[in-house]
């Protein structure tokens, strides 16, 4: 009896997380059928699970994209029109704008197709389909192995399968490990470039809130832009030309202006970017004590220079407006994680369910490959605390100062110009010089040099006991923490002080004259610190991606019966729940804790405020109580609204689709009050920010009077 209950209990203690529970999970969509399609149901979903993946036929998946790399945006018309979240268009807006011609400030509507406007760089990703290369690529390998034999015959495997679904290089093809190298998937996609921008709200709508609204609830932003997707003739991608013609998809969502309530169903489809729900009791204390109190410093004080800067002039806003709200974003959210982290107390119960795995590991069938997988892992932590806040110093650095990794990557197209043959010497050239121009129009000098210089004393500084790059200490024994009157020398003597001093280096080809800068010698002191791997750490770093791999695939057999899901990478996932309310909160007029109006809108409105201003028309709609067919039938202006779902970073601009597939919002946040979910899902306060989709129409219709926009649309009343 006794020993029956200590099993039961061993089995139950062993449900970490990702073992799923009701609204938990970002799922495979080829998996939905077999794994979630009944939970689906019972929660109130009325497709088929082909309806919402398939090969063949049209499906949901067709009208998902992924936008530029790090967002996602749904397809909204027959036409190729794109919705997404204001601040994943952010940096496109910012591109396109002048201090003329200010749409970040203004907002803009393109009032025919002529006048949407193209980014430079700008591009969108469909998911085609994906399959399981598990047992072909793990049948060549074995647990004898050392890790660099390993990774040499799992990357030369993944070369060939990559090359075999290429069609000749027609679709990109991404083999992805998932369950820390357990399992296999490869993804096959294609990419569009042409992508214009159609309409964006002014970020007195699009970004209301600022930082001290992020991540937060209650919550009144109206996060989102639209894009349009264009095509060569056939519909296939090509090039930006005034010829090609609107995308015309597979599928596109139908958008619902019926409304919702507590307890409807709600799934999201998207591309989350990095969740750690495997990570041990040993990296989330890291986390919490090392790395990201380092990220939380160093992102603060750039922003902090940045901010100097910025509010004095509208043309270095317009600059550093996509850098200073990347950083920002992350910076709360790291502050966030620390915070949460601590409260749920998440290291002791991890190490509670490590050492119920330890026990299941210690049993003669397992004890060989198992039992020393969790004091490896403890090893490797103990021995990289330092490192990685010495490491988090040093990347806060790389992404707040340009001039701190900018030289190294011109010295290394320098590297390749010089070794070119004369036919490609002069492309190079000019790709060189494009690459120039584009970075120091977005460069003001004495910011740079500013940033540069606060950071360099941040990491001299706080990185001891670790180690710092040698030359940064060298400095520092001259300078002390002040680095900033060498910095300002630095630059006045350095080539990198200008686009034409650097271009008149590369006329000359006299590589020494770029070693022998001292803003060079900054950038690849740094550079080399960053890249430095001594014997001894890439042994460690070995053993540990074995132990970590073996820690994930023992609880996993131990609890055969479950279903599982793998942490999140930036492949295409679905994730469901339902409309879910948050207790009652004094700051919220809405009747039910998951909705916000523009009544409350309006109350946090402050006349010249960065953060809560207003424009007046907008202000005249609301007193005017002019909503059109957009108000809920209870007369007020839904903003935003909660659901369950189970989202991260990368899910940002996801469309939010009730039982039907029909379009109801747009994802855009998280709540602070589980800030954790990277790490640790809470089922009771988890919560997706979306914006409602009746407040999209009544800003693109009522606002702006860009009624023409909703003609192309399928709109359900």
């Amino acid at each position: 009896m006794k020993k029956r209950l200590v099993g039961l209990c061993l089995a139950l203690v062993l449900l970490i997380p990702p073992v799923a529970r009701a609204n938990e999970g970002m799922w495979f969509l080829m998996h939905i059928a077999r794994l979630n399609y009944r939970d689906m149901q019972k929660l109130g979903l009325q497709l088929t699970a082909e309806e919402i993946y398939s090969i063949n036929n049209s499906s949901l998946k067709d009208a998902v994209v992924q936008f530029n790399g790090g967002c996602t945006a749904e397809l909204i018309s027959r036409d190729g029109l794109l919705l997404t979240n204001h601040h994943c268009g952010y940096g496109a807006i910012a591109e396109l704008s002048t201090p003329e011609n200010n749409y970040l400030r203004d907002g803009f509507w393109a009032k025919t197709r002529d006048q949407e406007l193209k980014p430079k760089s700008l591009f969108v990703r469909f998911f085609i389909r994906m399959d399981d290369v598990t047992q072909r690529i793990l049948s060549k390998v074995n647990n004898s192995m050392t890790e660099e034999e390993r990774d040499r015959i799992i990357r030369e495997e993944i070369a060939k399968i990559e090359r075999e679904n290429s069609e000749g290089g027609k679709y990109v093809v991404s083999v992805r490990s998932f369950y820390e190298g357990n399992e296999y998937y490869y993804f096959v996609y294609q990419d569009y470039s042409d992508v214009r921008l159609v309409g964006t709200p002014p970020e007195s709508i699009g970004k209301f809130g600022g930082d001290t609204d992020n991540w937060e609830w209650p919550r009144h932003t109206g996060d989102f832009s639209l894009f349009r997707v264009y095509a060569g003739p056939d519909n296939q991608p090509a090039a930006y030309s005034k010829a090609n013609v609107p995308f015309k998809p597979k599928h596109f969502f139908p958008i619902s202006l019926a409304g919702i309530k507590e307890g409807d169903f709600a799934m999201i489809l998207g591309y989350p970017g990095r969740t750690n729900r495997w990570l041990p009791s040993a990296g989330v204390q890291q986390n919490v004590s090392y790395a990201y109190p380092a990220w939380v410093e160093g992102s603060k004080l750039g922003m902090d220079v940045m901010k100097k800067y910025m509010d004095k002039d509208d043309a270095v806003r317009l600059m550093y407006a996509t850098k200073y709200s990347q950083v920002a974003n992350y910076w709360k959210n790291r502050q966030g994680m620390i915070d949460a982290l601590t409260k749920h107390r998440t290291v002791a119960t991890r190490q509670k369910q490590e050492r119920i795995f330890q026990r299941w590991a210690n049993k003669p069938e397992n004890r060989e490959l198992y039992g020393s997988v969790m004091a490896d892992i403890q090893a490797y932590y103990d021995a990289t605390n330092l490192k990685a806040r010495h490491d988090n110093y040093l990347m806060t650095i790389f992404r707040t100062a340009t001039l701190s990794i900018f030289p190294v990557r011109i010295k290394n197209s320098i590297d390749a110009l010089l070794k070119a043959d004369a036919e490609r010497r002069n492309m190079l050239k000019e790709r060189i010089f494009a690459t120039i121009d584009e970075q120091y129009a977005d460069m003001y000098m004495p910011l740079e040099e500013d940033v540069l210089a606060a950071q360099l004393a941040l990491y001299s500084s706080k990185s001891a006991p670790y180690p710092i790059a040698p030359y940064i200490e060298e400095l520092r024994k001259r300078t002390g923490d002040n680095f900033h009157p060498y910095v300002a020398n630095a630059l006045k003597a350095s080539v990198f002080s200008s686009a034409e001093r650097i271009k008149a280096v590369i006329e000359l080809g006299d590589i020494a004259l770029i070693e022998a800068d001292p803003i060079y010698k900054i950038s690849s002191a740094l550079f080399e610190k960053y890249r430095e791997e001594t014997p001894e750490q890439k042994q460690l770093e070995a053993k540990y991606r074995r132990a970590f791999r073996l820690m994930v695939d023992g609880f996993r057999r131990a609890n055969p019966n479950k279903a599982f899901y793998p942490d999140a990478n930036s492949t295409l996932r679905l994730t469901y729940g339902t409309v879910r309310a948050l207790p009652r909160d004094p700051r919220n007029d809405a009747a039910r804790n998951y909705y916000t109006t523009l009544k409350g809108k309006i109350a946090k409105y402050k006349p010249g405020d960065e953060e809560f201003d207003l424009p007046k028309r907008l202000i005249d709609l609301y007193n005017a109580r002019d909503f059109g067919q957009y108000a809920d039938k209870a007369g007020f202006m839904p903003v935003n609204f909660l659901t369950d779902n189970d989202i991260t970073g990368g899910n940002s601009g996801s469309p939010v689709l009730n039982a039907k597939g029909e379009l109801i919002g747009c994802a855009f946040d998280g709540n602070i009050e589980a800030m954790a979910g990277d790490v640790i899902f809470d089922e009771k306060l988890q919560r997706t920010i979306n914006v409602d989709i009746r407040y999209v129409l009544f800003i693109i219709d009522k606002f702006a009077n860009a009624g023409h926009l909703l003609e192309e649309m399928e709109i359900r009343k």
